[in-house]
């Protein structure tokens, strides 16, 4: 697979069953981009001609409805909008000059989507092997208030360091994203294997290689989970409810409605994650500043011995709270610049923030 960081990404070459196994398996990524092409290019001509010459019938179906996404850096071009547009002349016109008709546009659910990223002076074209992003796991029936995207709770999970075999907190679970990441990772259960993908809908798709890859993908319950969540919200607990339910995890995870402020520790030692409110999501500046000394206590009296990880947006939080943070990862939700502060309660009276 030979991969590599790049800007936004990883880049890594491999086989259509690399590619399967990729959309079918990554809890982390947000798409699998194929790329198909790149140039050299001045003007919206170059970018035209350029796409143009490019054998799209040989990718996929005339049939196939079809969207144009174009991102850049540095990119001369004074419009994208309009490059946007000339790319999909582009392709159609091929279309239009190899089999005699073009490919409709569609919007908000095409077959195939069309990636274009401009740079100064060269450009590179992809097709979305997903289709969906694939944070969409296919399972989520209850939205709730502000949730984490499936690929950034997993991320989270992973960066706490947490093992099957540790208790796992969410005392502010919500839909409990993270808790379904969680039992979804501890169970080995392909986090796609409840959606289909963009690859289906391509020429040369190979249909008994996929339902091969995906009769593989069958998730072995682990044992000794013990995953906890709970929220003061009754609401938020029956999203959570029904989110557990769709993803087919909620025999393995304890939900009750409890307020972080108030409730013990479910065992000895382990792991919370917890998204607490901030500014974007709720409360004033002012009401935070009172809320985080109090969970800074309640962590300190209800929680020694354990390992917690608070995502966040507030940048205060780590003075608020009154606790110094043992690592700070930076993380994106969104356009959103947030950290992931990893807090060691230790019983005693630890040192305070002043």
């Amino acid at each position: 697979m030979d991969p590599v960081a790049v800007p936004g990404g990883v880049s890594f070459r491999g086989t259509w069953e690399t590619c399967y196994r990729a959309n079918l398996w990554s809890r982390i990524a947000s798409r699998v981009l194929w790329q198909v092409g790149d140039f050299e290019y001045r003007n919206e001509a170059d970018v035209y001609e350029k796409t143009r010459v490019l054998d799209w019938p040989k990718l996929f179906p005339a049939e196939r409805t079809i969207r144009v996404n174009v991102t850049a850096q540095k990119s001369p071009l004074r419009s994208l909008e309009f490059a946007t547009l000339r790319i999909k002349d582009a392709v159609c016109d091929r279309f239009r000059d190899a089999v005699g008709k073009r490919p409709d546009v569609e919007r908000a659910a095409p077959d195939v989507r069309v990636h274009a990223f401009l740079e100064k002076d060269r450009g590179t074209l992809y097709l979305d092997t997903s289709g969906e992003p694939l944070f969409k796991r296919g399972w989520r029936a209850g939205q709730g208030e502000a949730p984490l995207r499936e690929n950034l709770a997993a991320g989270i999970v992973m960066l706490s360091g947490w093992q099957p075999g540790e208790p796992l907190l969410d005392p502010m679970c919500g839909g409990a994203t993270l808790l379904v990441e969680a039992a979804a990772m501890a169970r080995g259960r392909a986090p796609g294997a409840k959606r289909s993908f963009g690859f289906e809908k391509l020429l040369g798709f190979d249909s008994k290689l996929w339902e091969r890859i995906r009769d593989e993908a069958i998730a072995t319950p682990e044992k000794s989970l013990q995953l906890f969540g709970s929220d003061n919200d009754p609401r938020a607990l029956d999203d959570a409810r029904r989110n557990l339910a769709a993803a087919g995890v909620e025999r393995w995870v304890k939900l009750e409605q409890a307020d972080v402020l108030e409730r013990a520790a479910p065992a000895a030692r382990g792991v919370m994650i917890a998204n607490p409110p901030y500014g974007e999501r709720m409360g004033s500046a002012d009401e935070l500043a009172r809320f985080y000394p109090k969970l800074g206590d309640a962590l300190k009296k209800r929680f020694p011995g354990w390992r917690c990880y608070l995502f966040t947006a507030d940048l205060r939080l780590p003075k608020l709270i009154r606790l110094e943070p043992s690592r700070r990862t930076p993380l994106w939700n969104g356009a959103l610049e947030c950290r992931l502060y990893e807090f060691k309660i230790v019983s005693g009276r630890p040192v305070r923030r002043t």
